[in-house]
């Protein structure tokens, strides 16, 4: 199922890199992820609200790019 909130997503298991681009043009690396927190991410429904309950918050990001204009 298509997020309104992620374009894409990508995920860097050597690095448990998590890399997630808004609708917005945003990028955030989220960084340190465990592969079982990336494989339940796939799976859920909807993926923005997995990144809000179970990613922000929990996990460092670093700002990849901004948002768009």
């Amino acid at each position: 199922m298509p997020s309104s909130v992620i374009r894409r997503y990508h995920y860097n298991p050597d690095t448990e890199t998590l890399r997630i681009e808004f609708v917005s043009g945003a990028v955030y690396d989220y960084l340190c992820v465990p592969r079982a927190v990336y494989e339940d991410f796939q799976k859920w429904t909807s993926r923005g609200s997995f990144l809000s309950r179970f990613i922000k918050g929990r996990y460092r990001y670093m700002k990849i790019r901004d948002a768009e204009d």
